[in-house]
């Protein structure tokens, strides 16, 4: 089963990083496409909550740069 794309669902973290990352660091030897799928949609939603809280504190610090600071508080 395909997943249908709407506009501006972009996916940042490609299916090809990540089944390597899960084969090779994690040691996983068979990865289904679903898992994969799974996994890029949790990481890109935790990726935009953290930098939408990340942007936050910068502004509060009057600043437009977001800082690594800002990004380890706002995990």
């Amino acid at each position: 089963m395909r997943e249908k794309k709407m506009a501006g669902d972009k996916k940042v973290i490609t299916k090809t990083a990540l089944r390597r990352l899960m084969k090779n660091e994690a040691n996983a030897r068979i990865v289904a496409l679903d898992a994969i799928l799974a996994l890029q949609e949790f990481l890109n939603d935790q990726a935009t909550a953290i930098t939408q809280k990340a942007l936050t504190l910068a502004k509060h610090a009057k600043r437009k740069t977001i800082s690594k600071a800002d990004i380890k508080l706002s995990i």
